[in-house]
């Protein structure tokens, strides 16, 4: 696996960790992390563990951090910017988010035209009209979701709902929020659904 430091182009100042595996790809997923304010940003072990899956399966991953707090819309701009970035790059491009990140993916995902786009424990909601809810009748891409069962965290469940409803891949796992422990399994259940679909 290599491993290089990236400057997302934009107005922000958005840094990023390119982990692509040995060889040549055609294929990245972008990487959103949890609330930033919470100390959410690339080193997350959910991001890590899923871009070590990817790239182990060819697939390369750009982690990234946002730009100074902006409540969801800057957030939002970043991970568009990435995406953007991805897209100039390879030819197909993917997103995931956890948590606050997965409200940003989801959003991002539906603006730019993401080919798929995973979510492990999302929020619903970033701001009142940041709803990552609306959004999923907008998306006509795979896409799937993991929650965790015992989550008191996130809003999760306006999202889940919704995308059950929409005929969605939706999965729930027996753990909190943060899934103690489980991350391995997270990233591997996750990144098959990549892996599947681009």
């Amino acid at each position: 696996m290599q491993s290089n430091k990236v400057v997302v182009p934009g107005a922000r100042n958005v840094r990023a960790t390119l982990n692509a595996p040995e060889g040549e790809t055609d294929e990245i997923v972008v990487a959103c992390p949890p609330h930033p304010q919470f100390n959410g940003n690339r080193r997350d072990n959910r991001l890590v563990a899923l871009g070590e899956y990817l790239t182990d399966h060819g697939i390369a991953c750009l982690r990234f951090d946002y730009g100074d707090w902006d409540e969801g819309y800057g957030e939002r701009e970043d991970a568009r910017n990435a995406l953007q970035w991805g897209k100039e790059r390879y030819d197909f491009v993917g997103i995931f988010g956890f948590s606050f990140g997965g409200g940003v993916a989801a959003l991002a995902g539906a603006d730019e035209g993401a080919e798929v786009i995973g979510l492990l424990a999302p929020a619903s909601r970033l701001a009142d009209d940041l709803d990552a809810v609306e959004v999923l009748d907008e998306i006509n891409v795979p896409l799937k979701i993991l929650y965790a069962t015992r989550d008191d965290t996130a809003n999760w469940e306006p999202l889940v709902e919704r995308a059950e409803e929409l005929g969605f891949e939706v999965e729930g796992f027996s753990a909190d929020h943060f899934f103690v422990g489980q991350e391995q399994k997270v990233a591997r259940r996750l990144g098959e659904f990549f892996v599947k679909q681009l």
